[in-house]
């Protein structure tokens, strides 16, 4: 993936790699608020996670009005991130803030 664009809300801030990006959207973006379970998680990549790993897709389209491509749309982006970024290391670095 050449750059690593945030694209929360109207940021379009472009990370060289995954991490860092993940990184941003968890420090410098406001915490999203889960419609299916009000739980509140770091937004972007953290979010979608928690949507798909936490929730069924039926919850996530009626709570959040989405569609079959908004659904593949966050699928695909979860398992690119999943293939190319060192979750492990993201998450150790916010457990130490």
């Amino acid at each position: 993936m050449p750059g690593w664009e945030c694209a929360i809300g109207d940021c379009e801030r472009v990370f060289e790699d995954g991490e860092s990006l993940i990184l941003h959207q968890a420090t410098e973006h406001d915490r999203h608020e889960c419609k299916v379970c009000n739980t509140l998680t770091y937004d972007g990549y953290v979010a979608i996670r928690h949507a798909f790993d936490e929730h069924t897709r039926a919850q996530f389209v009626r709570a959040y009005d989405a569609d079959s491509a908004d659904v593949r749309r966050r699928e695909q982006i979860k398992q690119v991130v999943e293939d190319e970024v060192d979750l492990r290391a993201v998450f150790a670095e916010l457990q130490d803030e």
